[in-house]
Order: structure tokens, then C-alpha cells, then sequence
């Protein structure tokens, strides 16, 4: 059986690089990876970077443009670091231009997000959770007032709200707190792709039982990971451009081995079925370089062309 026959794929935007992005490679794997029949696309958030790093709702829209049914995905959004007025327009505007296609990931952030924006880490937890109850209740209703801890809205509104009803929110998270928090928060969950493999195994577990805690079924409830791979005929040629990912971006050699998935065509099937075994419902391939040619390769290794 194909691995499409068991899951659904997205697919990255060419969207952070050590090197820059030209935007043909955007524009070629947006229009295939719909052609072929990857579920959504998606992109991450890293405003102040070191590396080539696009603003995700600014590509998001472009592909928007260039496609007409592919999901278009951000996972995470740091959310704290954001006003949620702001972010529920924009989110809204996505869905309604794209026709009902956005997804919100969203993520409370690392220390070094709020010393950048200059964003009070106290109560954060408490800031994240009204910031997702103050998007929501912009997006459905028609005039919100809300008296929270950290915001102050009368009578407000949105001048236009989402297709979609509702538009999902998935969480980014990876503490076992934050994961229980996402049961009961999020419409569907993601494993970062900085994270490793045995995180992900340790998280599904406790997620379903989080969620079956909430009153919620985890058969229903979408849950994934972002996998940041490589493949190639050659298996040393997949790892070296795998470990230069690791240790120029994330700073973290380690994780070519740990996180990322690189290899032959035919290990890289094994590896991404072992991520269906350990309840992987959908999974974010995110080729690292020489994107329209991974973009093809990793479709045929899912089984899509």
C-alpha cells in the first residue's frame, strides 16, 4: 500500500534557507505539489533571522494566488509576540482570498522571542490562551467586546472574517503541559521539525490521552510533524545536505540524525512509516534544498505520482 493510501502529506514552501530563495522554486512547488496532490503547504515564522526567512503570510498569499485548492499552512506562529487583532484580520483575509484554505499553527514562543520584542514573559500562558479566545471571537462574531488580563476590546470587528467555520487553530507545542493544553485548545497538533523523533513518539501518547481526557476523539483529531529530509540515490549525499541544514540553521548537528529523515528512496519510505506507526495522521515533508527535485522525489516515495 502507498504511504498517501494511509495519510496525507503537505508540502514546504521554499521559504528559509542558508541560501536565497529565488521565487520560481515558490511558485513551481506550490502549483505541483497541488498538481500532485499534496494535502496543504506550509511555511514557519522567523521574523528576525539569520538566515533568508520570508514572512508567512506574504508567501502564503502568493501561493493563494497560484493554486486554487491546496491548504496553506504556517506552523508556528510565536503568538505572544503579536497582537491578536492584527493576526485575526490577516488570517481572515488569507482564508477569504484563498477560498477557505488557511491553517493557523500557532506556538507560545521561546525566552529569546520575548527579549526580541520586547514582549513580558510573565503570564504568558495566560496571554497565549486569551489570545487565541480573542481571535476566535473575531472571527465568528459579528461585534466582540472582551475585558481581558492583557487586552481591552468594545464593540469590535473585523472588516472581513473567515471562509472557513471555524478556521482551524493547530499548536505547535512540545512540553508535556503544553501538549495537554493543546488537547483542549487546538484543533489539531504538530511536532516541530526541530524536534526529535522520540519526542514525537513520547507526545502522541500523551496527547490521545489528554484528548480523550477533554471529551474529544484522537481517531478525529489531526496530528502530525513537521520533517525536515533529504533523499537521494545517494545516501551520503542526503545526509551532508541534511547536516548542513542542522548546523548552519537550527545550530544543532545532531539533529541530522535525530529529527531529520535523509537516505535513499527506499529508506526514506521505512523511516516516514515508522512516523505512521507512531501515529503520525498527517506529515510535513520539508525538503531542505533543491526543492522542485525533492518536491518530485518525495512524491514519488508517498506514492503521489
Amino acid at each position: 500500500m502507498a504511504l498517501k493510501d494511509l495519510i496525507p502529506f503537505g508540502m514546504s514552501l521554499p521559504h528559509r534557507s542558508p541560501d536565497s530563495i529565488g521565487m520560481d522554486a515558490v511558485r513551481v512547488v506550490a502549483t505541483q505539489a497541488e498538481a500532485l496532490g499534496f494535502r496543504d503547504l506550509w511555511v514557519t515564522e522567523n521574523t528576525l533571522d539569520h538566515v533568508t526567512s520570508f514572512d508567512p503570510v506574504v508567501v502564503l498569499t502568493y501561493a493563494a494566488a497560484l493554486t486554487s485548492r491546496i491548504g496553506l499552512g504556517a506552523s508556528v506562529l510565536v503568538l505572544p509576540v503579536h497582537d491578536p487583532r492584527m493576526t485575526a484580520h490577516q488570517w481572515a483575509t488569507l482564508d477569504y482570498v484563498s477560498g477557505g484554505r488557511a491553517l493557523m499553527g500557532v506556538g507560545i514562543g521561546r525566552p529569546m522571542h520575548f527579549k526580541e520584542f520586547q514582549v513580558p514573559e510573565e503570564g504568558r500562558v495566560a496571554r497565549f490562551r486569551e489570545q487565541i479566545e480573542l481571535i476566535r471571537a473575531l472571527w465568528s462574531q459579528e461585534k466582540v467586546t472582551h475585558h481581558g488580563r492583557f487586552y481591552q476590546v468594545d464593540d469590535a470587528s473585523l472588516g472581513i472574517r473567515p471562509v472557513q467555520k471555524p478556521l482551524p487553530i493547530w499548536m505547535g507545542v512540545g512540553h508535556p503541559n503544553a501538549i495537554r493544553r493543546a488537547a483542549g485548545l487546538a484543533d489539531g497538533w504538530m511536532g516541530a521539525g526541530g524536534s526529535s523523533t522520540e519526542d514525537f513518539r513520547r507526545a502522541v501518547p500523551l496527547l490521545r490521552e489528554a484528548l480523550e481526557k477533554a471529551g474529544r476523539d484522537p481517531g478525529q483529531f489531526p496530528i502530525s510533524k513537521r520533517i525536515f529530509i533529504a533523499v537521494d540515490e545517494k545516501p551520503e549525499v542526503a545526509r551532508a545536505e541534511l547536516h548542513r541544514w542542522y548546523t548552519e540553521v537550527y545550530h544543532n548537528p545532531a539533529g541530522t540524525d535525530a529529527s531529520g529523515i535523509h537516505g535513499t528512496p527506499e529508506q526514506v519510505r521505512e523511516r516516514l512509516e515508522e512516523m505512521v506507526a507512531m501515529g503520525a495522521k498527517h506529515l510535513l515533508l520539508n525538503p531542505v534544498s533543491r526543492h522542485v527535485e525533492q518536491l518530485e522525489a518525495l512524491a514519488e516515495v508517498v506514492g503521489l505520482s
